[in-house]
């Protein structure tokens, strides 16, 4: 894919960490070719992870992060050391960035052990060559590290820095998938009606990115899409002519877009491709019925991969807490959490609704399902409890003959 069509979900994420004035930000506009990160002598300049996505020669569309140094002192140094370790939950590939005049730290030496309990590829990148004149680096051999894994540079003189950029190529070949959203299950030229509502809470002048994603693959296969709103659904099926190979909805407008569609249409959501996408379908099935045991009192947690301006009738904040206050008939405690903010500790929760996870990486996904699996928390998305509270959860699973088995018949 281009640099323009690969959403930043589907790029490798590089991350450079390491002390301050290590020289991470003059690394990371050295191995960009720009000026993405200020460069300053003052400690702790780089407050907050800066992401730019981009093309990086020769690995392709990524996203580079630039953190803020793990060092970093007082009670705002540890909301900023916080910030930095949440970003190893989406990083594909770390380059810990190291003063080569002065030795290796105890806060590398733990983030050096954060790399490998998390089993991310990282490279150590020795920098300030040019103040070492020949000399070995002062930490010796208490790195144990091997020699493909470490690599003397200069972002001042830019020794190596190519040389860097191939290494971490190496390191960050994006791992091959025959995965698809949906176009497994389609054969070319037949129809596809996507259903999207149009609202307060849609975005002026543009689908979002699971629109985006779901049309785009259904035109690599060669299927037709047919983008209707769901007021004007029912008509549309009317006069489509051919009976259409699915109905995909917006998770919202579940409950009225199964009542129009007839029964011998296929029927399903974009939460729900993309739960199956993201490898997660099954557990996200599974973890639905947990809200039938939900009782006063119990804490949900309701979380999305991105941050953005919250409508009045958001579904995240507002219609999902409504439905499921309807549903449980209890009285629960609803916190949400959005962006990078997923919080490591969950045992505090009966259960997590999370959004489809267009956002997120493969790693920060399998990374949030592992939080919640290792604590015996269910988790589930949207889409799929939205279905479970109406009824229609089998339905909307009859694609998925290895997932429809494991559903109870009251579904």
């Amino acid at each position: 894919m281009s640099l323009n069509s690969t959403p930043s979900a589907e790029r490798v994420h590089i991350g450079f960490f390491g002390r301050r004035n290590a020289g991470k930000s003059s690394v990371v506009n050295a191995v960009t070719g720009q000026e993405l990160a200020v460069v300053s002598e003052v400690k702790g300049t780089t407050t907050d992870p800066v992401h730019k996505a981009m093309e990086l020669l020769p690995l392709g569309p990524v996203v580079i992060i630039d953190t803020p140094g793990i060092d970093d002192d007082g009670e705002l140094g540890e909301l900023r050391v916080r910030k930095t370790k949440q970003i190893l939950n989406k990083t594909d590939v770390a380059v810990l960035v190291m003063d080569g005049t002065t030795g290796i730290s105890e806060a590398e030496l733990e983030l050096l052990g954060i790399f490998r309990e998390k089993k991310i590829p990282y490279l150590l990148a020795i920098n300030k060559d040019d103040l070492l004149e020949g000399q070995d680096f002062p930490a010796g051999n208490d790195l144990a590290e091997k020699a493909d894994n470490i690599i003397r540079i200069s972002a001042k003189t830019g020794y190596q820095i190519e040389e860097l950029k191939e290494k971490i190529a190496r390191f960050a070949v994006p791992q091959q998938t025959t995965r698809r959203i949906v176009g497994d299950l389609l054969h070319p030229l037949d129809f596809v009606v996507l259903v999207v509502p149009i609202d307060s809470a849609a975005p002026k002048g543009r689908l979002i990115l699971p629109q985006q994603q779901t049309i785009r693959d259904i035109l690599e296969t060669g299927a037709v899409s047919i983008v209707v709103r769901d007021e004007e659904l029912a008509e549309t099926l009317r006069q489509l002519g051919q009976q259409p190979a699915m109905v995909i909805t917006d998770s919202q407008a579940f409950a009225k877009v199964s009542a129009e569609t007839p029964a011998e249409i296929p029927l399903t959501s974009f939460s729900i491709l993309f739960a199956r996408y993201k490898g997660n379908l099954l557990g996200a099935v599974q973890g639905a019925a947990a809200v039938g045991q939900l009782r006063d009192g119990d804490k949900v947690l309701i979380s999305e991969g991105c941050t953005h301006h919250r409508q009045c009738d958001d579904i995240g904040s507002v219609k999902i807490p409504r439905w499921l206050a309807k549903y449980t008939g209890k009285r629960l405690q609803i916190e949400f959490s959005s962006g990078t903010e997923f919080p490591e500790d969950l045992s505090e929760y009966k259960l997590v609704i999370h959004c489809g996870g267009c956002m997120l990486n493969e790693r920060e996904m399998r990374y949030r399902l592992k939080c919640a699996a290792d604590q015996g928390v269910p988790i589930t998305n949207y889409g799929i409890i939205i279905a479970y509270m109406q009824g229609i959860l089998r339905r909307s699973v009859e694609l998925f003959p290895e997932v429809l088995a494991q559903l109870p018949d009251t579904q």
